[in-house]
Formats: structure tokens, sequence, C-alpha cells
């Protein structure tokens, strides 16, 4: 693979640094049977939102997510990969669908934060709720957050059940913390899935940010079958 100078390989899972356009590019047609994806939003989020006012922003704001992808990333997107689950599907013009994914976060009443969050699929299926718990530090991961977007393993190991099959090869385009990339490794040890995943990140933050996490999650894993 060219133009990509970081990769980190574990068993059945690459983790590369660079741009997704250039990786999708150089992929053969269909040759992934899912892509599951969390590209920016345009809504210009960033780690330092909900601080109160006043309050010293604890990280450097990135401008990552001030514009949605280009209509490129979406065709070059659905014509390497047979299905696609995107995450922000609301906010990107993509065809009709009705198989929706709904992630119910099961906010308390009262509070301003939205219920949930949609994923757009290109499945011929209805549409599927996922409930998991997450507001404030309900429901998230161990070690907490490196990444705006976020999402907890436990949602992927959901949707993974759903919608991939044994010997799939998945792809996701924009890493961000790599909770997709720990999701599927489980799903290899404990399910036997065979899963083949491709992941790349653009930022060099999030990506060592990323790598750390993964591993870090390696050496727990060998240190409980020991």
């Amino acid at each position: 693979m060219q133009n990509f100078n970081m990769l980190k390989e574990y068993e059945n899972i690459k983790l590369y640094h660079g741009d997704c356009m250039d990786l999708m590019r150089e992929t053969p047609e269909k040759y992934f049977d899912l892509a599951i994806v969390d590209p920016p939003y345009g809504i210009d989020i960033n780690m330092n939102m909900g601080r109160r006012k006043g309050e010293k922003a604890k990280h450097a704001k990135k401008g990552w997510d001030k514009g949605i992808p280009t209509e490129e990333y979406f065709t070059e997107l659905m014509r390497i990969s047979k299905n696609q689950i995107i995450w922000g599907g609301n906010y990107f013009p993509l065809p009709l669908t009705g198989a929706w994914i709904f992630w119910n976060k099961n906010v308390p009443e009262g509070v301003s934060f939205a219920d949930g969050e949609m994923a757009w699929t290109s499945f011929d299926m209805v549409l599927k709720k996922i409930n998991h718990t997450y507001t404030g530090f309900n429901g998230m991961d161990e070690g907490g957050k490196i990444h705006p977007t976020q999402k907890p393993v436990d949602l992927y190991q959901k949707i993974l059940k759903l919608y991939a099959k044994e010997n799939f090869k998945i792809i996701d385009t924009h890493l961000g913390s790599g909770s997709i990339a720990i999701a599927i490794d489980k799903a290899n040890k404990i399910n036997n899935m065979n899963l083949r995943f491709t992941g790349i990140e653009l930022d060099e933050d999030y990506y060592n940010s990323m790598i750390k996490r993964f591993e870090n999650y390696i050496s727990q894993l060998t240190l409980n079958l020991i």
C-alpha cells in the first residue's frame, strides 16, 4: 500500500495512519464485505464541548469536523464495499433507506443531550434499535475518552453480531479511538468469526492514542490468559 509510512498489524487487524482516499483508490471493487465508518459530521465537534463557562480547554481544538466528506468519498466507499454502515448518516446526502440503526443512549429525562445517534445502512432490513447506556461516565470504556465522537466497544460488538458474518473483510475509514478494532478482535477471539479488518486514521495524534489504547487492550488480554 503506497503513501502509508505507519502501519501496525495484529493478526487479522491492520491499522494505518494516512488518508483514507489514498487507500480506497488503490482498493479493488467490492473488496470489503462491509464498511463501518464514522466520518466527520460537519458540526465542528471537539473534545472541549460541554465544559463550564470560563473553564480552560483541556485539549487542543482540531478542525477535522468543519465539513462533511466529499462526494468522491461516498462514491469510493460504496465502490469498494458490498454494504455500508455510516454513522451520522442523517448529516449526509445519502440514498433513502429504511434500515437505519438507532443507538439508544438511555439518556435520563430532562437532560439536554440527544437521546441517541443514527447510522445509515445499505442493508435490506428494518430499522434496528441498539441499547447501550452512554451518558456522563456511564457506559464509557475503561481508560476514558480519547476522541470526541468515540463510541463504546460494546456498541460495535452488538453491530457486528447483527450485520457481520464469519470471514467478512471489514473497513473503517475514520478509526478515531479504535473501538471497532477492539470489538473485531473480541469477535474473533470469543466467537471465532475470523473477521479481517482494515482501519485508517488521518490525524497522527489520534492514531498514536488509538494504537496505545489497542496495545493496552492486547496487554490486558494477555495478562488475563496467563
